[in-house]
């Protein structure tokens, strides 16, 4: 049993992990109650999808600056400061909530701010991981990290859901301030040495272009960069949909949006146990192409049914492909590539994970106003499977 949870042996990842939990569900009722209020404000999908563009479009434009900036400072004092700058925009967003002072371009302000500090944040957090386990629990720790992810995932849109419905959208932003105290304290309480690998002082133009080159080069890398990009265009944007499928496809209101959002954490949760039971699995390779199958599939399912119970099934198979190809390629990635590198490749990663954000929100917004909201989650599924079979072959464990 204690190779299932073998990174926690380390002091430092153990603080981590603790202050997570607490940080992401109120995260989670953020994103949840962000939703909501923009539908309430606008009711058109393609405003949300608009608005959730612009939280993901600096980590489309200063990803990889962020990866370079990781390789060159204390990766654990960068995240204090973003999780120190997105605690204090959490608490703005209730006060102009409770205020009723709150309008849609404060709404898109503070998302842009917020996704600038991710961009950031992003790569110094994924490369920070090795940092504190080593990379013989690397895949053991990625699991783990899955693993509360994805309890947050299920309980922060329960309790946003009812928490809308009952104190108001600006308890959610409250609690998703004061949750951040818990990351932040672990974070200072860490003894380790987090101080920069990269011995060298290249122009940050040249830092970039060497990080771009070495991903380019190397084709297994290459190829799981591109598998990333496909599932974050093609397969994430659905989410900025869901709010719209509860309300008019579903008919199911806030209660149930929380508990659509709560089942792909399910299936997600589901894919990190699995993975932490196989994270020192000799074959973990052929859980990229298993992952990037299970989401198309499902997002076909969920794109096209009218049945609540069947739906829900369908999102639980979104969460388990989603995480299980996603944590599989990270814990790939980061074994791969050299310890000066690392953070500039996870600026990669995070480009394609979360930058490709904005272009499939903007495109599902759009596609959801031309065809309807399921045909563009369906052809979404549809695509993320072709991309699985192409791009997952010859990979090596």
């Amino acid at each position: 049993m204690k190779k299932y949870f073998s990174s926690l042996r380390h002091r430092d990842f153990r603080l981590f992990f603790s202050g997570q939990m607490v940080s992401l569900t109120g995260s989670w009722m953020q994103n949840i109650a962000q939703g909501w209020l923009v539908l309430q404000i606008t009711n058109s999908p393609f405003i949300m999808g608009i608005v959730n563009a612009v939280a993901s479009l600096p980590i489309l434009l200063f990803s990889l600056v962020g990866g370079v900036i990781s390789d060159r400072l204390n990766k654990r004092n960068l995240v204090i400061l973003t999780q120190t700058v997105q605690m204090l925009l959490a608490f703005a967003m209730g006060v102009l909530i409770s205020t009723k002072l709150i309008a849609l371009w404060q709404i898109i302000i503070i998302a842009g701010v917020v996704g600038l500090s991710n961009a950031l944040d992003s790569p110094a957090r994924q490369s920070f991981i090795i940092e504190m386990v080593g990379k013989d629990d690397l895949s053991n720790a990625i699991a783990l990290n899955s693993l509360i992810f994805n309890i947050a995932r299920i309980l922060g849109p329960i309790i946003a859901g009812f928490m809308v419905g009952t104190l108001g959208v600006a308890a959610c932003f409250y609690f998703n301030g004061i949750s951040f105290l818990a990351v932040i304290a672990g974070l200072w309480m860490m003894r380790g040495n987090f101080s920069s690998k990269n011995q060298h002082h290249d122009s940050l133009k040249e830092s970039t272009l060497a990080g771009a080159r070495y991903v380019w080069r190397n084709k297994e890398i290459r190829n799981l960069i591109i598998l990333i990009a496909v599932s974050s265009l093609f397969g994430m944007s659905y989410i900025v949909l869901m709010p719209v499928f509860a309300r008019d496809v579903l008919q199911v209101g806030p209660k149930g949006l929380g508990i659509l959002v709560a089942a792909i954490g399910c299936g997600a949760l589901l894919s990190a146990l699995s993975l932490t039971f196989v994270s020192h699995s000799p074959k973990s390779s052929r859980f990229v192409s298993l992952g990037g199958m299970v989401l198309g599939g499902s997002l076909l399912i969920f794109g096209f049914s009218r049945s609540v119970p069947l739906s829900l099934l369908a999102l639980v198979g979104v969460g388990w492909g989603l995480i299980t190809q996603t944590a599989t390629i990270n814990n790939l990635l980061q074994k791969d590539t050299p310890d000066e590198l690392r953070g500039r490749v996870m600026g990669f990663y995070t480009l394609m994970f979360l930058g490709m954000v904005p272009v499939g929100s903007f495109l599902a917004g759009l596609l959801a106003e031309w065809f309807g909201v399921p045909t563009a989650v369906g052809l979404g599924g549809g695509v993320c499977l072709l991309a699985s079979t192409i791009f997952s072959r010859g990979l090596r464990d």
